[in-house]
């Protein structure tokens, strides 16, 4: 087995209690837990789904890699019994929460602080982005998106329940077509031609949602013939009465902007019918202006460890987590930071102030702008503030290694619960990779020690 995969595997066999928490999670729901078909163990689930975000791999990869090699068949637990199609991953890993990853991610930093591998003397902290799996959003192309979408569910409702539902006009067509008429418009023609182009299509949008409304309407007393008929017509209904839901507020939000000339804040905007927890997020970045997705704070210690991940809503300045994370750092090292350092868009002179209370003794922030007092402007040029700026560029690679690694640069699960857990289950790869690099260097130290004994 690899090296590294091999301390992973023997660190979760010293901590149990990490797959006892798991298997607590898994048999939760369950009438008689012991009973009925055998699927995934807690280790399965836990090692396979960290193996996934150390290689980076999507759920066929994942099953077709453990199926094939031996090596990764004794990591994951799965020895020579079979192992089952990528679903079964799938099924098992969406079992987990969110609040699960997180406490297995706190109960390893304690662990590793009482293995002494960690002493929580130094924290460096940084904000990033997770982009959601949208296409860049318009009004046009989210009216489209509400045609085509509700279109698709009436006919899918309409084949099981032929004789409820009248043939509803097909939209689909003209609102594309308006779609691509309004992308493809040049500067002069929008003076003229935008608001009309736009009213045709929320005409054509509000026409469908009154028909998908009207249809919830009709089936609402009627029963499939077969319960599983029953379940399909209920679980279409409820998609169709959410999709109407997020159409109206496209609507609206389109009426308001483009035929009103009404400045939407930012607050009240959807930029996806498909991920609507979606937020646009600004950091003058000169590569990308704008991200849609969440905006992530992490902070870790001096060995590479990841102490906090929090999952943001909105774009919040960095100032505003500095305080938090000093206090969430004494809660898992019972004592603030020696050094703590963050980036210029955390200074604010209450921050630095707090930080002191706190107990920090370097607080190595870049003052922002203004004129810098001569103490600050000596404080800045000190070996400790460099030091500690030097220290705080790392945070920079081990957000690279999270997004090219461990695929968390964009989220291909549904929903903000999938996206935390994707955060989670990167962060707890990362860390126990950590963990796996400093006890194979322990090891080595002792294996040179003892190959070069100390002369009498």
């Amino acid at each position: 087995m690899n090296p590294v995969l091999k301390q992973v595997s023997a660190y979760v066999d010293q901590h149990p209690e990490l797959v006892q928490a798991v298997e607590q999670q898994l048999q939760q729901g369950l009438k008689k837990s012991k009973t009925g078909r055998r699927g995934l163990t807690a280790a399965q689930v836990l090692l396979s789904w960290i193996l996934m975000r150390i290689k980076n791999w999507d759920y066929r990869e994942l099953a077709e890699r453990i199926r094939d090699g031996i090596t990764l068949r004794l990591f994951t637990r799965f020895y020579s019994n079979p192992v089952p199609r990528h679903t079964a991953f799938h099924r098992g890993h969406h079992r987990l929460t969110p609040e699960l990853i997180r406490r297995l991610n706190e109960g390893l930093s304690q662990a590793a602080v009482i293995d002494g591998l960690e002493d929580g003397q130094a924290s460096r902290g940084d904000t990033t982005v997770v982009e959601t799996d949208i296409h860049h959003p318009t009004d046009a192309s989210l009216l489209w998106d509400t045609v085509r979408v509700l279109t698709r569910l009436l006919q899918q409702l309409r084949q099981l329940v032929p004789h409820q539902l009248p043939r509803y006009p097909k939209r689909t067509r003209a609102a594309k077509r308006r779609m691509y008429e309004l992308q493809r418009m040049t500067a002069s023609q929008r003076e003229h031609q935008q608001v009309p182009k736009y009213g045709q299509l929320i005409g054509i949008a509000e026409e469908t949602l009154k028909n998908a409304r009207h249809a919830v309407e009709a089936t609402q007393q009627f029963c499939g013939q077969t319960p599983t008929d029953s379940f399909a017509i209920e679980a279409l209904r409820k998609q169709i009465t959410d999709f109407c839901q997020l159409g109206d507020r496209a609507v609206d939000q389109a009426r308001r902007r483009v035929i009103g000339n009404e400045q939407v804040p930012t607050a009240e905007k959807i930029y996806s019918i498909f991920e609507p927890h979606t937020s646009l997020i600004k950091r003058g970045k000169a590569g990308k202006p704008v991200e849609f997705g969440h905006k992530i704070y992490l902070a870790e210690t001096r060995s590479g460890l990841i102490t906090q991940y929090w999952i943001l809503d909105g774009n919040p300045s960095d100032e505003d987590h500095v305080v938090p994370s000093i206090q969430q750092h004494k809660k898992t090292f019972g004592r603030a930071p020696h050094l703590y350092t963050n980036d210029r868009g955390s200074y604010s002179a209450d921050n630095i102030k707090a930080c002191e209370q706190e107990g920090v003794a370097c607080v190595s922030i870049p003052q922002r702008g203004g004129q810098k007092t001569a103490e600050r402007e000596a404080f800045e040029k000190s070996s400790e503030f460099k030091q500690g700026q030097r220290f705080r560029a790392g945070i920079e690679g081990r957000i690279s290694v999270l997004f090219r690694g461990r695929g968390m640069k964009r989220c291909l699960a549904a929903g903000r619960r999938g996206l935390e857990l994707l955060v989670g289950v990167a962060v707890l790869a990362n860390n126990l990779l950590r963990i796996a690099a400093m006890l194979l260097e322990k090891l080595k130290k002792k294996a040179n020690k003892k190959a070069c004994p100390k002369a009498a």
